[in-house]
C-alpha cells in the first residue's frame, strides 16, 4: 500500500475521532496528516513525511486551536427575545405585589410580580426586571 494512501486514511480516521471529541486537536491532527498524504504523494521520503507530519501538528496544536476555541467559546455577542427584557427598566402601570400587578417595558404592558414577595410597588415606580417566567416579569423596585 502508498504512503500516501495510509496518510489519507490515517487523516480520515482523525477527522471521524474529531467528530466525536469536538477537542478540536483531533481535527488539527487530521488536516496535518491530509498535509502528509500530499506530501508523500509528490515522493517525500518517508523520514520528511513524519517531518512534515510533526511541523504540520506542531503548528496546528499550538497556534490555530487555541484562536478556534477562542471563537467556539465566546459568549453570545447580543440576547435576543424575553432574555433581552432581563435587567431593563419598567414602569409600574398598576401595583405589583407578590401576586400580580402589570408593568410597561419598552412600550409593551406585561404581568408582573414581585421578586420579594413581601414587597408591595405602587403605580408609577420604576423597576428592574430581575427575571421572565413565562409571561410574567418578576421585577424589584430601583433603590
Amino acid at each position: 500500500m502508498d504512503l500516501w494512501l495510509i496518510w489519507l486514511i490515517t487523516a480520515a480516521v482523525l477527522a471521524v475521532a474529531e467528530i466525536f471529541t469536538l477537542t478540536a486537536a483531533l481535527g488539527m491532527l487530521s488536516a496535518a496528516a491530509l498535509v502528509t498524504a500530499g506530501a508523500a504523494a509528490i515522493g517525500l521520503p518517508p523520514a520528511l513525511q513524519f517531518l512534515v507530519f510533526a511541523v504540520v501538528a506542531t503548528v496546528t496544536v499550538l497556534f490555530v486551536r487555541p484562536v478556534a476555541l477562542r471563537h467556539i467559546r465566546q459568549p453570545q455577542a447580543a440576547r435576543f427575545g424575553i432574555e433581552a427584557l432581563i435587567g431593563r427598566p419598567a414602569y409600574v402601570v398598576s401595583e405589583v405585589t407578590g401576586r400580580g400587578g402589570r408593568v410597561r417595558i419598552d412600550g409593551e404592558e406585561w404581568t408582573a410580580r414581585a421578586y420579594d414577595e413581601t414587597l408591595v410597588i405602587p403605580a408609577g415606580t420604576t423597576v428592574d426586571v430581575i427575571e421572565i417566567s413565562g409571561t410574567t416579569a418578576l421585577v424589584y423596585p430601583r433603590d
